[in-house]
C-alpha cells in the first residue's frame, strides 16, 4: 500500500491532473524513464510509424464518401473501396504490432488508456471490415446511407483512439525512449 503522503504528492505534482476514467496521471511516470516498444527497429518503435497509414486511409474514406454523396460520381465510390482496402490491411498490421506491445508491456495493460485504445481500434477495424465487404461487389450502391455512416463513425473512433494512443506515449511514456530502457511497470 502507498502511504497517504505519497498519494497526496502523486496527486499534486503531476503536470496534468487525473480525470478518472479518462486520464490517469501518475507522478512516477513523469519523474522516471519510459518504456521501450517491444517491436522496434534500431530502437525506434514501429507502431507509431505504421499507424499513419490506416489513420490516413480510413479518414479519407469519410471524405470520398462525402464526395460521392455530393456528386454521385462513381470515381469517389471506387476511391473509397481502395482506401478501405489499404486502411484495413495497414490497420491489421498496426494492430498486430500494437497488440505485441499491449501483451509485452505491463504498463500498457495497467492503464485505462491502453485498454480503451485497444478496444476502440478493434471496433474501428471491425466496422471497416464490414464496410469493405458491403462495397466489394458494387461500391456505389451501399454508400448512401450505410457506407457514409460507417466511414464517419470509424473516423470519429480513430480520433478517440489517437487521443488514448497519445496518452500512452506522452503521459505514460510508452514506446518513446531508447533501447536502454526496460519493459517494467
Amino acid at each position: 500500500m502507498e502511504s497517504r503522503e505519497f498519494q497526496q504528492e502523486t496527486q499534486t505534482n503531476v503536470p496534468y491532473s487525473s480525470i478518472p476514467p479518462l486520464i490517469d496521471s501518475r507522478q512516477t511516470e513523469y519523474r522516471g524513464t519510459g518504456v521501450t516498444s517491444s517491436v522496434a527497429i534500431f530502437g525506434h518503435p514501429i507502431h507509431p510509424i505504421i499507424v499513419i497509414f490506416p489513420i490516413g486511409a480510413l479518414s479519407f474514406v469519410a471524405g470520398t464518401d462525402l464526395g460521392y454523396w455530393l456528386t454521385k460520381d462513381t470515381f469517389w465510390a471506387q476511391a473509397s473501396v481502395w482506401l478501405l482496402g489499404v486502411g484495413l490491411l495497414s490497420g491489421l498490421a498496426a494492430g498486430i504490432i500494437g497488440m505485441a506491445d499491449f501483451i509485452n508491456i505491463p504498463r500498457v495493460r495497467r492503464r485505462t488508456a491502453g485498454w480503451v485504445h485497444m478496444v476502440v481500434n478493434i471496433t474501428a477495424i471491425g466496422l471497416t471490415t464490414i464496410n469493405f465487404i458491403l462495397r466489394w461487389v458494387s461500391p456505389a450502391t451501399i454508400i448512401l446511407p450505410v457506407g457514409l455512416i460507417l466511414s464517419w463513425v470509424v473516423a470519429v473512433l480513430l480520433l478517440v483512439s489517437g487521443w488514448y494512443g497519445g496518452e500512452l506515449m506522452f503521459r505514460h511514456k510508452v514506446g518513446i525512449v531508447g533501447s536502454d530502457e526496460t519493459y517494467i511497470s
